[in-house]
């Protein structure tokens, strides 16, 4: 029995307090005076009692009640009910202090009357919300109505009225005013009370948003509730605490928060709070506080807060049933004829339900949880504790962040602690778990057999709640409507105290004489329920049936010796140690094993006893949720082997590395389960007579029977057995930190294995030379030495295990109830026990050192180049596979080749790993990976989990951008220090200092990061030049710099004079030199003009000869109609650092005015020639872009007023000068008289031009709208160059002559069709310039030249699409995401559009030359993008630059003396480290590449050419790609090389030259489908369709590594082969396998042409002639081909029109397959030659020509047609059909005999099957046969279905005819 309420208290507003600025309250009485002793009075009440502050009003409010929650110190909650009205305040006092206050601001009126609040509250400990509210309005009707009841009667009787906690009784109280209320106790009060609480939650926010409530409180987040109803607050609070049971909620809980305690919302802990709306403002600032607005329905997550929800599938079951109650409509709203009663229940049965819901989820959550609790201690109390891993690992829960946050909260523990004892009293929640687990598990899925098993347990809450639901008689009377508004109301009484004290002391003492009414609970054992294992999918155990027997036969063969069984099954266990079932199996198998806790073994018996233990462990979490590291601590201190006298080494000292063992949970669980084991041993042997009965017992059964006893036994019994339990426990913690000691101090306890990470420290001195682990070890031991670090580093090991031991020793011991004296005890052990296990340890460390190390592959040496040297001894490692699943045998097929053993090498030029698969079946393959270390483009750090036989500690990933990944794992054998000494040198070398720290240029010398060569002193003129012109350079360009500003331009008489003062001397490089230009000394000197040719061949003037742009001869007898000039201007690279020395500049332009003029341009790279057409003699010129004021003074019109001659003017004028130069230069310009249009030589040259050109390639027209962006271009990044859709923001009239200028017909590649000549003025000069420099400007209509505003990419944009092109060709990792597939990565990369659009733009371009406009590129800088559109430009319209030469020329010219910063772009040294690798030139090998696939014919050098260089421009192995400009060469003096330079003749230091011995010795280089047009211009389609991903990104061979250093791969097979060629007498198979990404394809299977040169070398190497150059035969074959007849002629080398030229202009690729290989190229048609060709091609390609399909399939290789024997036959026809020659194809391949009509035909004309031949016979001439032959020359043919008859030329041809098919027969 208890109190109904223990304080009565009246609060009122303090009036005496009213002058400041908030009113206050105060408790004017409250009875009992005195503080109950059970129960003190709370304090603040006041505070409560008005949450949103005590004020005054000028009305009347009507009574308002609602209850609070103030929580004791103890925790207990005191429930305070409310009752407030509204009395008038007394006139005199508080207007008094209003006025005294507001004397100054006389302006404001009082108002007549005010209202102060008054409260009644109720303290209890009960909640009974109704009670509390009647009987307080009760005494407030009294008073108001003025009912003769005295109010002290009412108050005595309330605080003297007593009723039961629980139990289901009912009481019927009444206060003495006629009045009768019935209270209803709840059956269990365990249960909660919630009225309607949940169902009003729920109505008020919504399923999902209680749902995130709810699992916010659990997982401990703060939640505050807004509502403008004090009462709706603590109903919301209490519903959310209702539906949390059986968890308690054990945090700061206070519904109603007062205004004045706002800034406990800025506690840090979690809590549940109620606020008034009124204070929303306030709780805005909050940001780690989940909002819920009950008024608006709405609840707010911050968002640096996540949520974590319940797992699936029991959240989407959860919301389903919720959302069936209350929403029944819902599943039946789309019948047509639904039920026509369907409403929800009543908010009382509706809460139930949900409550309900919310109890059948938490049976869900825990089921099975009974079984994972650990008792350590029954007696005196029980202590028990919940093995959270194991609980997870059988729920299948590890993952899930919900249940794993809510195991760890206070609330579980709590629930631990409170429902863990098995003896006590049960609830529903207990029922649950125990009975209906089953029938919960066949209800999943079906949510109507949930929402009835819903509706029982609703039910039985409402039962609880209301055991009496018939019974409702209340009697209280009420006031009558509206008297809170009655004029005159007495104020509330003062109460006399010594009434209500008498009242009290009267119930006091009847309460003492009556006999204590005893709570008799009624206890018995709990049931635990099925245990959790039920619930592991059985399916799994099945599929791992085979494993598990594999498992178990291996450890048996193990243990009976039987090594080699064992050694063949390890890698298939391993393997299967990945299931937890094959783990679980391993551990009982070894058991078996152990006999008396101990198992000696032999060394080859425990290596692989630890090998499968460290595979077991490896994959285990640190939590151990499966039990398996605990199954195997037992066995790692048991099995052990015998290392020498007295010597025995323990399985531990070798599964150290696994972070289970660091983990203090798990070593808590393990302790718990191993005293719980031992606590039911315990009180086993007691009762030893009823051991039978009792071995099935669990420990929570004997716990449960003993508490039932322990009431019942005598102290000293008692005693006794508290005392045996405490040892128990304290001999458990004594052996618990042994074993810990054991698997926490390393074998070598010098190392510190905890602090591992850390390293041994920085040694600068060993980056320079081969460190070894001798070497290393000798440094640290000298180190510790001398500083005393190695005791100090020793003990550092002892003291963290002993730390780390104590504070497990501390928690476990504390926990279980261990004395003090037997702590102290353990503190004073462990520190021995650690000391004494180190002495043992390292006995076994010196003796386990003697042991021979476990035999691992040998390590392979790789091949090295000539120079190449290691940098530092190979370190073993793991070579892991990427994302890449061809070498892993995946999807590709083939054998797994990764993961493979072996060894990384450094050296000073590659990273190299060479080693063996691991996989056994594979383990006689060698795999190589390698890349240059100058191409190295991302390290970083990774931890490798990849299953292996050792443990393997840290990995490395690197990057390289020649399209190679290396994933590393360091071997354990690998010190830590050894691997950073590795990453030290790596990145060195990746960025030298300087550019001379390149192995280009250290090659030869030993190994040491050089910056200076001391060895080059033989050209001495060569490197005085070098530094006098750039010294010179230097002065001038900083001159230029000063001395800008004084500038003064001529005026304006003096302009026209300065145009006629053209130097004549200017060209005259080898005779005079221009004077005024030279300031290095009036003339070179003599020994110096060997270095001027240099510098004249250097700058390519042998192109500029060719191409007709200037000559080099005398000046005087120069032409002086010669357009163009080579000024010397920037001989000493004064105008332009990055220019050639000598460039192509107007005839008519002085160089004083070049250098005016390059001021204008960016880096002062001014528009020079680079290439004339030499038909059109239309020219292409380069340049930067503008700078900005250039932009607008080259636009402005000549005619435009000037305040006065300016410098921006003169100079824009000079340039406009430049350009009328080059304009007038163009002999379209002089024939036309002024300003002619170019209709006529248009139209003439269209008229000559190719027809189908015009037909296959879009308009320039088209083009142009295109490049620009019109509104008629294709929609999407697929069809335009145009980044954004938008209309650009040039003038409109820019452009326009140039888009409308198309001629002809319709378009095959997507432009508009005009049918008409449009006959409009075209520019001679365009200038293609970057939109966005360009904005604004307006085009002058006089003005000859035209811009083209172009939108181009920026070299950012490239190198981050390089970065995304690489992570989608290596990825370094498989993923299962779909957005991360091969394909997606490659259109997100962005790298297609970019080749797109500068073929595009290059395309544009050449068709402007080709129409006989000039144009100039005029884009970034001048070279990056602008290099890529003139070197293709070139490219496309010459051919030849599509010869080797001639591309080395254009690559030399464009990219080398015309400056790209190769340094720069390639981060090559540390300074540019930070700028990143941007492979522009890598972009124009691509363009070339595509542009190759499209004309395969059209080009001298194969693919495998563009491949070699863009492998070799980013090796550093070749001086061709290093810095930045001629001017950087010549100041390092390698530009000019002498050819007798080279000591060694295999070190090369071009790679151009390297390119030419090779392609003299083989065919490597050259494209034997090469037959040029001449004078063909090409133009490639360009569209993203169109275009192919470069194998060179995608293709590895992991044989040999890149093929692209030759001597490596080819120089070695030459060696393989002679070896190979000795033994000759076995027979071979012809059966060849090739594996995907292993073997070099075009080395194991070349095409047919290469392997014909290879039969013929071999061939002439037997016979012993001297073998003739491949170019050579090559050369003759080609001309002995041409002249030979078609049809006699056997077929040798390919058919006759593979060589000749005299080819259809449509020869782009289309509808075929080109096998593409390195060692050149060759077709190989996928078309079988007596299947008829129907290829039709793109419309216009009819005209009477042959098809580009038809073309090409003449190109078979005798190896894909399958010739065995061929020839003329003459063959009779059917019946009365003459004889007639045919040419007959015998392929033993198809087993067929074919003829065709002649010798080049295709298409079959008969087939004759030789599996239906029965005979061949010699025959004798018939009728009609050919006159004049031998009889002999006859023979006939028989098959099963008719007769041939056949002639040959001869007798002897016949023979072998007959011979060849019956060696077919006789084959077959």
């Amino acid at each position: 029995m208890t109190r109904l309420a223990d304080y009565f208290v009246l609060v009122g507003y303090d009036v005496d307090k009213s002058g400041s600025s908030d009113g206050q309250g105060r408790i004017l009485q409250r009875f009992p005076e005195k503080d109950w002793e059970d129960n003190p009075f709370p304090q603040g009440i006041e505070l409560f009692c008005q949450p949103s502050g005590w004020q005054l009003f000028t009305e009347r409010q009507p009574p308002t009640f609602f209850v609070a929650v103030l929580t004791d110190i103890n925790s207990e909650r005191h429930y305070c009910a409310c009752f407030t009205f509204w009395e008038a305040v007394e006139d005199s006092q508080p207007l008094k202090s209003l006025s005294g206050e507001d004397d100054e601001d006389s302006g404001i009126i009082q108002p007549a009357q005010m209202f102060a609040p008054k409260s009644l509250v109720l303290v209890s400990q009960l909640d009974h919300t109704e009670v509390f509210r009647n009987c307080l309005g009760l005494i407030y009707t009294v008073h108001v109505e003025g009912l003769k009841v005295p109010l002290e009667t009412l108050i005595g009787n309330l605080l003297t009225c007593f009723i039961p906690i629980a139990g289901g009784s009912q009481r019927t109280i009444t206060l003495g005013a006629g009045d009768r209320q019935v209270i209803q106790t709840p059956i269990n009060d365990s249960l909660p009370v919630s009225g309607c609480s949940v169902a009003l939650l729920f109505r008020q926010l919504g399923i999902i948003n209680v749902l995130y409530l709810f699992c916010a409180a659990l997982t401990e987040h703060k939640i505050l509730f807004l509502s403008s109803s004090y009462q709706r607050l603590t109903d919301a609070c209490r519903a959310l605490l209702s539906i949390m049971f059986p968890l308690k909620y054990c945090f700061t809980y206070i519904p109603i928060l007062p205004g004045k305690l706002l800034e406990v919302l800025c506690t840090p802990t979690p809590f549940i709070i109620g606020v008034s709306s009124f204070f929303r403002s306030e709780t805005q600032e909050l940001l780690d506080v989940i909002i819920a607005d009950l008024d608006g329905g709405t609840v707010t997550i911050p968002e640096c807060i996540h949520i974590s929800l319940l797992p699936e599938p029991l959240l989407h079951q959860t919301q389903t049933v919720l959302s069936m109650i209350l929403d029944p409509e819902l599943e039946v709203a789309d019948h047509a004829f639904p039920p026509s009663t369907m409403e929800p229940s009543s908010l009382k049965i509706q809460d139930k339900e949900i409550r309900a819901v919310f109890l059948w989820l938490f049976a869900q959550l825990f089921q099975g949880h009974r079984w994972c609790l650990h008792i350590i201690r029954i007696h005196p109390e029980p202590v028990i504790r919940f093995h959270k891993a194991a609980f997870l690992g059988q729920r299948a829960l590890t993952e899930d962040d919900f249940l794993m946050k809510v195991l760890d909260g206070m609330a579980f523990s709590g629930f631990v602690s409170e429902r863990g004892p098995s003896y006590r009293a049960i609830d529903l929640f207990d029922e649950l778990i125990a009975t209906e687990v089953d029938r919960m598990g066949l209800e999943e899925g079906n949510p109507h057999k949930v929402m009835k098993h819903v509706k029982e347990l609703a039910e039985q809450l409402f039962r609880n709640e209301n055991p009496y639901p018939a019974v409702a008689m209340h009697k209280v009377q009420r006031p009558t409507e509206g008297s809170h508004l009655r004029l005159h109301q007495t104020t509330f009484p003062h109460l006399d105290e010594v009434t209500v004290q008498l009242f009290i002391d009267h119930a006091a003492a009847k309460q003492k004489n009556e006999i204590p009414a005893v709570k008799s609970e009624k206890k018995c054992m709990v049931p635990s329920g099925p245990p959790p294992d039920a619930i592991i999918d059985s399916n799994v155990l099945a599929n791992s049936a085979r494993r598990l027997e594999v498992v178990r036969n291996c450890i048996t063969y193990i243990f009976e010796n039987k090594t080699v069984e064992a050694k063949k099954l390890l890698p298939a266990v391993l393997r299967a140690l990945k299931g937890r079932a094959a783990r679980q199996c391993l551990t009982q198998e070894l058991n078996l094993h152990v006999q008396q806790n101990r198992a000696v073994l032999d060394d080859q018996q425990f290596d692989y006893i630890i090998r499968m233990l460290n595979c077991t462990l490896q994959d285990c979490s640190h939590m151990d949720e499966h039990g398996i590291a605990a199954a195997l601590l037992p066995l790692v201190t048991a099995f052990c082997r015998k290392l020498g006298a007295g010597v025995t080494q323990f399985a531990y000292s070798c599964v150290q590395d696994h972070s289970v063992w660091t983990n203090m949970q798990f070593w808590e669980a393990m302790f718990y389960s191993d005293v719980q084991n031992h606590i039911r041993a315990l009180y086993l042997e007691g009762n030893e007579n009823e051991e039978h009965s009792q071995e099935y017992k669990s420990a929570l059964e004997i716990a449960s029977e003993q508490r039932r006893q322990w009431p019942m036994l005598s102290k000293d019994k008692q005693q006794e057995l508290i005392q045996k339990e405490e040892s128990t426990v304290f001999s458990q913690a004594i052996h618990y930190a042994n074993r810990m000691s054991y698997l926490l101090l390393p074998l070598d306890t010098s190392k510190n294995r905890l602090l591992r990470s850390s390293g041994l420290g920085d040694f600068e001195s060993v980056s320079n030379s081969y460190v070894t682990n001798s070497i290393a070890g000798s440094m640290a031991e000298s180190y510790d030495t001398e500083s005393g670090f190695e005791d100090a580093e020793g003990s550092d090991v002892a003291n963290s295990v002993v730390r780390f031991i104590n504070r497990f020793v501390d928690k476990v011991c504390t926990e279980s109830g261990v004395t003090n004296e037997h702590l102290k005890a353990l503190h004073l052990m462990i520190p021995d026990i650690v000391q004494m296990h180190i002495e043992t340890l390292d006995a076994v460390h010196r003796e386990s050192k003697r042991l021979p190390a476990i035999q691992k592959p040998k390590l392979l040496l790789p091949a090295l180049l000539v120079g190449e040297e290691l940098v530092m001894e190979g370190l073993r490692v793991y070579l892991i596979s990427d994302g890449r699943d061809e070498a892993t045998g995946g999807v590709m097929g083939g054998p797994p080749l990764l993961p493979a053993e072996g060894a990384i090498f450094l050296t000073t030029y590659r990273l190299i790993f060479r080693g063996t698969p691991t996989d056994p079946l594979v383990g006689e393959q060698v795999v190589i990976r390698s890349f240059p270390i100058a191409s190295l483009t991302k390290e970083k750090k990774i931890s490798v989990s990849v299953q292996m036989d050792q443990f393997i500690q840290e990995g490395l990933q690197l990057r390289s951008c020649t399209f190679q990944l290396m994933k590393i794992a360091f071997d354990e054998e690998v010190a830590s220090d050894l691997a950073e000494v590795f990453k030290k040198h790596l990145h060195k070398l990746r960025y030298p200092q300087h550019v001379n720290g390149t192995f280009a240029f250290t090659v030869g010398q030993s190994f040491k990061l050089v910056v200076e060569h001391k060895h080059k002193e033989k050209n001495q003129s060569l490197k005085t030049l070098s530094k006098n012109l750039v010294k010179n350079a230097k002065r001038t360009m900083s001159r230029q710099h000063v001395t800008r500003k004084k500038y003064t331009p001529p005026t304006w008489e003096n302009r026209g004079s300065l145009q006629s003062q053209v130097d004549e001397d200017d060209i005259s490089v080898s005779e005079e030199v221009d004077q005024r230009s030279l300031t290095l000394s009036s003339t070179i000197k003599s020994s110096d003009r060997q270095t001027m040719s240099n510098v004249v061949e250097r700058a390519c003037c042998k192109d500029y000869q060719r191409l007709g742009l200037g000559t080099l001869s005398n000046s005087l007898t120069r032409s002086k109609h010669e357009p163009f000039r080579i000024s010397t201007i920037n001989r000493m690279y004064a105008v332009c650092r990055s220019y050639p020395g000598l460039l192509i500049v107007p005839q008519s332009i002085p160089d004083s005015t070049i250098q005016r003029i390059s001021r204008c341009y960016r880096q002062n790279r001014f528009p020079v020639v680079c290439w004339r057409n030499s038909r059109t003699k239309a020219v292409l010129l380069r340049s930067a872009g503008l700078h900005g004021k250039g932009v607008v003074g080259f636009f402005k019109s000549p005619n435009a007023p000037t305040a006065g001659p300016s410098q921006t003017d003169s100079t824009s004028l000079e340039q406009e000068k430049y350009l009328q130069a080059i304009i007038n230069s163009m002999p379209s310009y002089s024939d036309a008289s002024g300003r002619n249009t170019l209709s006529g030589f248009t139209s003439a040259h269209m008229s000559s031009s190719d027809s189908s050109d015009k037909q296959r390639q879009p308009k320039i027209g088209a083009l142009m709208k295109q490049v620009m962006g019109s509104k008629e271009e294709l929609p999407g990044k697929w069809g335009s160059i145009r980044g954004s859709g938008r209309m650009s923001s040039y003038s409109p009239d820019i452009g326009t002559r140039l888009a409308g200028k198309d001629t002809s017909s319709p378009q095959t590649n997507g432009g508009p069709s005009e049918a008409h000549f449009v006959q409009q003025q075209r520019a001679y000069l365009y200038i293609i310039g970057d939109k966005s420099q360009l904005k604004g400007t307006k085009q002058d209509p006089l003005q000859q030249w035209e811009v083209v505003p172009i939108e181009v990419f920026d070299v950012r944009h490239v190198k981050t699409s390089f970065k995304k092109l690489m992570k989608a060709c290596i990825p370094s990792s498989t993923s299962t995401d779909p957005n991360m597939t091969y394909y997606r990565c490659l259109e997100e990369s962005d790298w297609l559009c970019l080749i797109h659009k500068v073929l595009q733009v290059s395309v544009l371009v050449v068709g402007l030359l080709d129409s006989g406009s000039s144009v100039m590129v005029s884009l970034e800088d001048g070279w990056d993008i602008s290099t890529q559109v003139v070197s293709l430009v070139q490219l496309l319209s010459d051919p030849y630059y599509r010869t080797m030469d001639g591309f080395r020329l254009l690559v030399e010219k464009e990219w080398l003396s015309f400056g790209h910063r190769f340094s720069h772009r390639g981060a090559q040294t540390l300074a540019s480290q930070s700028s990143g690798f941007t492979p522009v030139f890598l972009q124009f090998l691509d363009c070339v590449h595509q542009i190759h696939l499209q004309f395969p014919m059209e080009f001298e050098f194969s693919q495998y050419y563009l491949k070699f260089l863009a492998y070799h421009y980013v090796s550093n192995r070749f001086r061709t790609f290093l810095l930045d400009s001629d001017y950087e060469r010549i100041e390092l003096g390698v530009m000019y090389e002498e050819k007798g330079e080279r000591k060694n003749q295999q070190v090369y230091k071009s790679v151009w030259d390297y390119i030419d011995r090779l392609n003299k010795k083989t065919p490597i280089f050259f494209n034997y489908m090469f037959a040029p047009e001449d004078g063909e211009v090409l133009k490639p389609y360009s569209f993203i369709s169109n275009l192919k991903v470069w194998d060179f990104y995608t293709n590895e061979t992991l044989s040999e590594g890149p093929s692209y250093d030759w001597e490596l791969v080819y120089g070695r097979q030459e060696q393989m082969d002679e070896s190979d060629r000795q033994d000759t007498s076995a027979p071979k198979s012809q059966r060849k396998i090739i594996w995907p990404c292993y073997d070099n394809r075009s080395k194991v299977e070349p095409d047919a042409i290469t392997k014909l040169f290879q039969e013929m070398q071999s061939l002439e190497m037997e016979l012993g002639q001297v073998s003739e150059k491949w170019k050579d035969t090559w050369d003759k074959i080609k001309a002995t081909q041409r002249t030979e007849s078609k049809l006699e002629s056997r077929h040798s080398l390919s058919s006759s029109l593979l060589m000749s030229s005299n080819l259809s202009h449509h020869r782009r690729s289309q509808g075929m397959y080109v096998k593409e290989s390195r060692v050149g190229s060759t077709l190989n048609l996928s078309m079988d030659s007596e299947s008829s060709v129907t290829a039709t091609p793109s419309s216009g390609m009819g005209r009477g020509q042959q098809s580009t399909s038809t073309l090409y399939s003449q190109f078979q290789t005798s190896e894909s047609e399958h010739r065995s024997f061929e020839g003329i036959l003459y063959k009779k026809g059917a019946l009365l059909k003459p004889w007639k020659p045919r040419w007959f194809v015998l392929d033993k391949t198809k087993h067929q005999l074919r003829y065709y009509d002649a010798r080049q035909d295709k298409d079959c004309k008969g087939v004759i099957d030789l599996a239906e031949v029965e005979s061949v016979i010699q025959g004798t001439p018939t009728m009609g046969a050919p006159k004049n032959i031998d009889e002999k020359a006859f023979f006939d043919l028989k098959t099963t279905k008719r007769f041939y008859n056949f002639c040959a030329q001869d007798s002897q041809n016949a023979q072998l005819w007959m011979d060849s098919i019956q060696s077919c027969l006789s084959d077959a």
